[in-house]
């Protein structure tokens, strides 16, 4: 089985080099993935097989003849090689192949659920336990997650705000995010949060609280990722989508799970700050307690 680390150039080199000894049928299969790997990687076999204009079989036969256990090893790791790759256009014309405006609900919804379920069987736990005692052993707590990943930085940052007296949450503003995370220090954590295709600036945050020997957890899709090169942890969250809607659900779970266990640590305390919130919020009509007339 290849890794997608091994890059493009050796999954297109292996199947140049099998390709004299490939059957007719899965010759042209070949070619197809070689000129439109971006497209194949997101077909299930069927479908790539009437592209081509072989049955499906030849094209399981053609994932073994590789070197892979199925055609689903094969569509994973071609779905590992573009994924940070694929521009916005790129995923919108893919989604405009993949799922039609009536199939979009369901084939999202669907799509969300096989992503948790994926993230279920994935994640390590004694990694997520160790995450939460980072969270308590920290001096301070910098959350960063930029671009679509902000919506999670800005999740996690205000429930752990809530519980603990120490998060701070790096985002686009009057400072840039250097000037945020100039102090960190060795005593000090970073969650970064980040999915295909990857920010920059996340990354290069992650690269300089390593450097100031801060503890790094990461919140990403593969242990390939470059957030997860430079983190200590890293908690992975299936987020595979082909659209231009980065599919965000198995992340949220994820994060919710981290807020949750650090909650059921400081019961008491957030009993004490929900009670006077509550009296705040309904003193400040923060919430509509009421049905209007």
């Amino acid at each position: 089985m290849y890794l997608m680390d091994d890059n493009k150039q050796d999954l297109m080199r292996t199947i140049q080099l099998k390709f004299p000894r490939l059957s007719k049928g899965q010759k042209l299969i070949a070619e197809y993935i070689l000129k439109h790997y971006d497209k194949a990687a997101f077909m299930t076999a069927a479908k790539l097989g009437v592209s081509v204009g072989v049955s499906e079989s030849t094209v399981v036969r053609f994932a073994n003849e590789l070197g892979f256990s199925g055609y689903p090893k094969l569509q994973k790791s071609l779905q590992e090689l573009i994924k940070n790759k694929l521009t916005t256009v790129q995923r919108i014309e893919l989604s405009n192949d993949l799922v039609s405006e009536e199939t979009a609900l369901k084939g999202v919804l669907k799509s969300d659920m096989e992503n948790i379920r994926a993230t279920l069987e994935k994640i390590n736990h004694k990694t997520f336990e160790d995450v939460v005692n980072s969270i308590f052993a920290a001096k301070k707590i910098y959350i960063i997650g930029l671009r679509s990943a902000s919506a999670l930085s800005e999740f996690l940052g205000f429930y752990l705000h809530l519980i603990l007296d120490n998060v701070h949450v790096v985002g686009y503003g009057v400072s840039d995010i250097f000037e945020q995370i100039i102090n960190v220090s060795e005593d000090d954590l970073v969650i970064g949060i980040g999915f295909p295709r990857y920010a920059a600036r996340t990354i290069e945050s992650l690269s300089y609280a390593k450097s100031r020997g801060a503890k790094v957890v990461a919140i990403t899709d593969s242990l390939l990722s470059p957030l997860a090169a430079r983190a200590d942890h890293t908690l992975i969250a299936q987020s595979n989508m082909a659209s231009f809607v980065d599919s965000l659900v198995a992340p949220l779970s994820v994060i919710n799970a981290l807020i949750i266990s650090v909650g059921l640590r400081e019961k008491e305390k957030i009993s004490t700050t929900f009670a006077n919130l509550e009296n705040i919020w309904e003193e400040y009509q923060v919430y509509s307690y009421k049905e209007t007339e």
